[in-house]
């Protein structure tokens, strides 16, 4: 087992430089791997359990309009605190996805400490419209002065480069 990241001290983080664009979606691309296949896990957990209608006894046909899945609101809702709750947790504990370890970055605040969960709340809300109006909120790094993203401005946090050592 591979020994935990040393601490990187907020002021080295900020001197650090942002993260580019392809290295971001290689982490994304990696998270969401891993935020499907929980969801997928919590999908069928959640119909193992779900109620299922009693056949009576001689039926010749069963019809398929009685049969319970779990779905809609409910399981939406449930799927998207999961998926705020991985990404919190990690960003706030961590400082970085499993993605993010993967491809060396790291999230911190402007002055380079770590996030707290009313940024990470911020950072996960704004990347829904980031994503939802095909990646724009993303592509914005090109224009961006600072190469920030807009879950990076309404966070007030960016994603860095770590160096080699750290």
């Amino acid at each position: 087992m591979a020994p935990p990241p040393t601490p990187l001290e907020p002021e080295r983080a900020a001197e650090l430089p942002s993260a580019g664009f392809f290295r971001r979606l290689g982490a994304l691309v990696y998270d969401s791997l891993l935020v499907i296949a929980m969801a997928l896990t919590t999908a069928g957990v959640l119909n193992v359990f779900a109620p299922r209608p009693v056949i009576p006894e001689g039926a010749e046909t069963v019809s398929l309009e009685g049969m319970q899945t779990v779905s809609g609101p409910l399981l939406g809702s449930l799927l998207f605190v999961q998926t705020f709750a991985f990404f919190a947790f990690f960003w706030i504990v961590h400082g970085r996805t499993l993605g993010m370890q993967a491809w060396r970055l790291r999230l911190v605040d402007a002055t380079g400490h770590q996030v707290t969960a009313t940024q990470a709340l911020k950072r996960f809300i704004a990347a829904i419209p980031s994503l939802l109006l095909f990646g724009i909120g993303y592509f914005w790094q090109f224009v961006d002065r600072s190469g920030l993203s807009w879950p990076d401005r309404a966070s007030g946090t960016r994603i860095v480069k770590l160096p080699d050592d750290g």
